[in-house]
């Protein structure tokens, strides 16, 4: 291979490089560490429909209840894990703080589209990160 056909591999590799980065960044610009899924977590923890305080929020309960292995392997962007303790994308829908946050709501439903799909954790992550990272 000549070097004028290798170039556009090489221009394409460094792109794909620092898309991987840019994906990998919180909107603080730090990379952000998902946490890993806890093995045989449940969905035991997460509200119950009659008990999640905003009508608008339940349909995100239900996708939390429906993959809580995935998201606990997700980090929120919403920063709870610094302001509220929280330990994964999970634990936001243990308590009422999901119900009153966009971002929780928006990963959750997107983790659990994305899983339902079959698209895997690796994947998923780099989805969340992308539209809820930058």
């Amino acid at each position: 291979m000549s070097g004028r056909a290798v170039l556009p591999w090489v221009v394409a590799g460094v792109a794909l490089a620092a898309l991987g980065v840019t994906l990998g960044r919180s909107s603080h610009g730090r990379a952000v560490q998902h946490p890993e899924p806890r093995p045989g977590i449940t969905a035991a923890n997460v509200l119950p429909a009659a008990m999640v305080p905003a009508p608008g929020a339940r349909e995100a309960y239900e996708a939390a209840r429906g993959a809580p292995q995935i998201l606990d392997g997700l980090y929120c962007h919403c920063n709870c894990s610094k302001h509220s303790g929280h330990r994964s994308l999970l634990t936001c829908f243990e308590s009422e703080h999901g119900a009153y946050c966009d971002i929780c709501m928006g990963e959750a439903m997107l983790a659990s589209q994305l899983a339902a799909s079959g698209s895997s954790l690796a994947a998923i992550r780099n989805a969340i990160d992308a539209r809820f990272g930058t």
